[in-house]
């Protein structure tokens, strides 16, 4: 099967812009694949296993009605071997506030990974911050979204909710493109 064409900017990212895909056109694109001879290093059974463990959980978002789901980080740019996937889905806040999402989701993942409790995070070797139990085991961070602060700033200081904070990269503070994953429900 063909590769679904993304094209990194200068910038080594996805043009700022929301990218609509399913899994399987996301496992089919060229951030699986690699753009080409310019990254001979480009580690694309890597980044095949990261989206098979988002599809995992991109599952089970969509079993308990969950369809708006974002995804970006290094695997967005052109990092030949990114750490993970990081993303967010959209949800109601007192679905979330009752614990009745993390239950749901919980009752679908066989590792119960499902949790955004800071005492929950775990330190990995060679990392400087710890990660929550899903990183450990999927090597993907999904956060909900209900129009809360995502804990990223601006180069103002002013704190940006994840749609803001996940479409401007970390490394170059410049705008990016995001994929929204289309599927299931």
């Amino acid at each position: 099967m063909p590769s679904v064409p993304l094209e990194f900017n200068s910038d080594g990212m996805l043009p700022p812009k929301e990218f609509e895909m399913t899994v399987d056109e996301l496992r089919q694109s060229t951030l699986v694949s690699g753009p080409g001879v310019k990254y001979p290093n480009w580690d694309s059974e890597w980044r095949a296993v990261l989206v098979d463990q988002l599809e995992r959980l991109v599952q089970q978002l969509w079993k308990v009605g969950i369809d708006q789901i974002f995804i970006d980080g290094s695997f967005v740019e052109d990092k030949d071997h990114p750490n993970d996937i990081d993303g967010y889905f959209e949800c109601e806040m007192k679905t979330l506030a009752s614990g009745r999402l993390e239950r749901e989701l919980n009752l679908l993942d066989p590792h119960k990974t499902w949790t955004w409790d800071p005492s929950s995070r775990r330190p990995y070797r060679g990392y400087p911050k710890a990660q929550l139990p899903m990183w450990h085991q999927y090597r993907v961070e999904l956060y909900p979204h209900f129009g809360q602060p995502s804990g990223i700033t601006d180069e103002f200081g002013n704190a940006l909710e994840f749609p803001s904070a996940f479409r401007i990269s970390r490394r170059e503070r410049k705008p990016r493109g995001i994929v929204k994953i289309k599927g299931a429900l």
